[in-house]
């Protein structure tokens, strides 16, 4: 197999039906600030970008062709350092934990399972 000198996953999008309520959750969830921007009717809520840095970047969507779902569709696993700081944040700006920290073993570091404002599944991963 030919070896890989980029990361697969350049981009995501997450659907949101309320832009202002995602945003909120995702910036008190992550501790980040997600700039809006009306791209004709797309309205995308850019998250930040660390240029040069290991890992993709997104955004949050609002149109009509995007719709959230907690079981069907891709699940996106935002980086931590330790998914026990962002899973402390969930519930109080209206997430809902639906796996809490669990180990995946074999060295393989820690994930959790969440539940947007928006209906949408995420999943955080660290280390430790």
């Amino acid at each position: 197999m030919k070896g890989m000198d980029y990361n697969m996953v350049g981009w995501f999008e997450i659907p949101v039906t309320n832009m202002e309520r995602a945003k909120k959750f995702y910036e008190t969830v992550f501790d980040i600030t997600i700039s809006v921007h009306d791209l004709d009717g797309f309205i995308m809520g850019w998250f930040p970008n660390a240029p040069n840095k290991p890992g993709a970047t997104g955004s949050l969507v609002q149109h009509e062709m995007y719709n959230a779902s907690p079981t069907h569709g891709p699940l996106i696993y935002f980086s931590s350092e330790d998914v026990d700081i962002e899973l402390a944040r969930v519930e109080g700006v209206g997430g809902t934990i639906l796996k809490g920290k669990t180990e995946i073993g074999d060295g393989h570091g820690f994930m959790a399972l969440v539940e947007d404002t928006e209906n949408n599944r995420i999943a955080f991963h660290s280390r430790s």
